[in-house]
Order: C-alpha cells, then structure tokens, then sequence
C-alpha cells in the first residue's frame, strides 16, 4: 500500500478486497448487533447511570468513526499490483534495517499504511520520519531520518522485499 501527495492510496486487490468486506461488514451486521445492544440497554431504565448504555454508544462511536475512514480510505484508493523485488525501498515492502552501521541492533518492519498493519510485522507509514528516510533507497545503502528531539539518525538498508501477506 502507497499513499502518495495527492492523497492516493494504492492497494493491492487483496488489500482491498479485505477492507471492503470490513466496510461492508460494520455497514451491515455490526450496525445492527450495536443497534440492538443499545437498545437492550436503554431498556434497563435510568440512563444516565446504565454503564451497558454508556459503552455501548462508545462502540457505535468508534464503529461509525471506522466505517468513514473505510469509506474514504475507499474512494480514493487505486488497485495496483505489489511493488517489484527490485532491492529499493517502496511501499509494501518489508525492510530490515541497521541502525547507525550496527548489524547487530537490526529493525525489520513493513512500510505500508496502518490500514495494511499485520501481527506478523511492525509497520511503519511511509509518512513517518524513518519511512520517508529509508523510501527509495537501495538495500546497502544509507539513509537519514529526523528524530523527534531534531538530531539526524543514520540507518543501513540491509533488506527489503515485497510483503507477501
């Protein structure tokens, strides 16, 4: 998954297919199943004290929160095939990196949007500090990132091939 500067989000076919079935799921099913707790706590009694009332409009907050970023995420995203395992950094790849030269204190993580986060791999965003230093770079080389306290940091791309899900 890419994002670019003109805010477009490019998927794999999975990648999408995936997130669409999620839209369609909180869209749907999830809708109701949260409709019907609501309503089954309201019939409790007294609202203000009814904490099943309380988490479960929390939920639908963050259900409903969920179904626009999809949406979004959705209509503007661009299905295109996984980057080619030409040994340079790009989106959708999983890099391993040394910080500062040192092959022993070694990094390995999937630069990709967190829509595409998976338990096997950390992700970072292409977005961040260190994903921006590392993209575009070849496997060997150097690359410098800002640092949140403003001091530069030195990385060695030891590695990157496409993430194969």
């Amino acid at each position: 998954m890419t994002q670019t500067s003109e805010n477009v989000t490019w998927l794999t076919q999975e990648a999408y297919d995936q997130l669409k079935a999620e839209l369609e799921y909180l869209s749907g099913p999830a809708r109701t199943e949260i409709a019907k707790k609501i309503e089954a706590a309201r019939e409790e009694g007294d609202l203000r004290e009814n904490g099943g009332y309380h988490a479960a409009k929390e939920e639908q907050g963050k259900q409903e929160l969920r179904v626009r970023q999809l949406q979004q995420l959705l209509e503007t995203a661009k299905v295109g095939e996984a980057p080619a395992d030409t040994g340079v950094v790009a989106p959708g790849m999983v890099v391993t990196i040394a910080f500062d030269g040192d092959e022993d204190d070694t990094l390995t993580f999937l630069l990709a949007s967190r829509e595409y986060a998976s338990a096997d791999v950390e992700t970072y965003s292409p977005q961040s500090p260190l994903g921006d230093g590392v993209n575009g770079k070849k496997v060997g080389t150097d690359a410098e990132y800002e640092l949140p306290n403003g001091k530069m940091a030195s990385v060695r791309i030891l590695d990157a091939k496409p993430y194969k899900g």
